[in-house]
Parts: C-alpha cells; sequence; structure tokens
C-alpha cells in the first residue's frame, strides 16, 4: 500500500478531498496549509512533509499513521501493526524538518527499535509466568 510516488498520493489526498465534500480552499483554512501548497501536493508537483500529512489527516478523516504508510514514512512493520507507527511528538516535529529520505530512514529504525522492544517485553513475560 506504500506509495513512494507523489502523483499517487496526491490523487489519493483529492479524491479523499472529494469524497469528504471540501473544496480545495475549505481544506486550507481546516488544515492551516496554504491553498497553493495543498494544489502542488494534488498535482504530485510537491512530496508532502510529515508534517503537513499530520495537518490534513484530521481534516480528511485519516489516521496519521494511514496517511505516512501511503507517503511511505512507515515501513511494513508499522503497517502490519498500527501502534507503532505512533510517534511521540516532539519527535515527529524535529522529524518533520528533515528530508524525506532522512524523515523515511528514521521512522523506519524507530519502529524495528520498537517492534524488538514489544517482543523483548513479550519474551521476557513469558519466561517471568
Amino acid at each position: 500500500m506504500s506509495s513512494h510516488n507523489g502523483g499517487d498520493l496526491g490523487r489519493i489526498l483529492k479524491q479523499r478531498r472529494a469524497v469528504v465534500s471540501l473544496t480545495l480552499q475549505e481544506l486550507a483554512a481546516k488544515s492551516g496549509v496554504s491553498l497553493s501548497h495543498l494544489g502542488r501536493i494534488e498535482r504530485g508537483e510537491r512530496f508532502p512533509s510529515a508534517r503537513i500529512l499530520q495537518k490534513l489527516a484530521k481534516p480528511l478523516g485519516f489516521e496519521e499513521s494511514e496517511l505516512f504508510s501511503w507517503a511511505g514514512y512507515l515501513s511494513a512493520i508499522a503497517e502490519s501493526q498500527p501502534e507503532l507507527g505512533q510517534l511521540d511528538p516532539y519527535v515527529q516535529h524535529v522529524l518533520s524538518q528533515e528530508p524525506v529520505e532522512t524523515q523515511r530512514a528514521v521512522v523506519t529504525i524507530l519502529t524495528i527499535f520498537k517492534s524488538m522492544a514489544k517482543e523483548r517485553v513479550s519474551q521476557t513475560n513469558k519466561g517471568g509466568a
């Protein structure tokens, strides 16, 4: 389900905007993202940062992790276990300032670490019971 193509993600966002009956202007007002930037995203001319996706999620009725997955910010591990897709707000803020490639790499690494920690807890609980 992940897409690294800005045009595909732009089409998904545009289709969802139509489904929830929002004009581009209304989405801009609700999300705080400029009208011109939204237009470029929908046309595939710009690829949205994690910060922009966070702003668009609620008005479009998406979970943040769902949009992050479509944008390629979350690995297959996070997609199969949505609770792993939740990042600390501070981490999300800092990460949103980085290039897309760095964002993807960091989120993938964090997801792997969370998965390893969850597995360790599971093994500890089985051993201690």
